[in-house]
């Protein structure tokens, strides 16, 4: 990791930041901010859609780690920390756990070393890597994992910043080929299932630097092609596996995501 300070654009709205400022962080300007709060006006639920899938981020590992016995994690599109962090909830429950962190975002970068903290048991390591570069991603990552053990991927919210298309699946395969059986992908992403998201991705496409490209349910359970889906399967992640005290109060989020195994 450089010393750097890598250079930020705080003139465009930038996703990371965005997202952040609807989850009530600090780390975000006023473009950010302008552009969050025009969002939430077209589409008030697009904060419980953030909260949502942090939680499902933390139920999925927590599921990895306690109930697969998961003791290394790949997060690939980290993004700015927040609170449950892939490191935080996977050595919560297991001390020993190891966790690489993959991003290639300037301001990610400079957030780096807030994710560098372990229990002293495992480890936490944060690489400068390109999604699109997957070669040079992994060779990183072996420094810090065994892909000879199982491995817990998780590509949250980060896929639909690239088309539906099948360069994209191809890319999201070239990660899970490089996995040992028994491991383990976690994904989710932006669904076009409400026209409310259809309208806020219009307007965020208007100004952000990074698109997003809404996909079907059925597209987002294509990435687990090849896979052993875990129950419930490919569902509006509130919906997967929720904590018994949420129980009846859940409500259908516009971002699906599942589980799966590699045979």
């Amino acid at each position: 990791m450089t010393d750097a300070t890598p250079t930020i654009d705080t003139t465009v709205p930038h996703s990371a930041r965005v997202f952040n400022y609807w989850l009530g962080g600090k780390d975000h300007y006023p473009v950010d901010r302008e552009l969050g709060r025009q969002i939430e006006q077209a589409f008030p639920e697009i904060a419980d859609i953030a909260r949502a899938d942090r939680q499902f981020i933390s139920r999925s590992i927590t599921h990895l780690a306690k109930e697969e016995g998961v003791r290394q994690f790949l997060d690939i599109g980290t993004g700015l920390p927040t609170a449950n962090n892939t490191h935080e909830v996977a050595q919560s429950i297991a001390p020993e756990a190891r966790v690489v962190y993959a991003d290639n975002d300037p301001l990610v970068l400079t957030h780096a070393r807030a994710l560098l903290t372990s229990s002293p048991e495992g480890a936490t390591h944060y690489i400068d890597a390109d999604l699109l570069d997957p070669e040079a991603l992994l060779a990183q990552a072996r420094e810090h994992l065994d892909f000879t053990q199982p491995i817990g991927l998780a590509i949250m919210g980060t896929l639909g910043h690239f088309p539906a298309d099948e360069k994209t699946y191809a890319l999201a395969r070239a990660y899970v080929d490089a996995l040992p059986s028994g491991s383990f992908l976690a994904l989710n992403d932006s669904t076009d299932t409400s026209q409310q998201i259809i309208d806020a991705a219009a307007a965020w496409n208007e100004q952000a630097a990074q698109p997003i490209h809404l996909r079907s349910p059925e597209q987002i359970e294509a990435f687990f092609e090849g896979l052993e889906l875990l129950e419930p399967g490919v569902v509006s992640v509130p919906f997967w596996r929720p904590d018994s005290s949420q129980v009846g109060e859940i409500r259908e989020a516009a971002q699906y995501g599942g589980v799966a195994r590699k045979p």
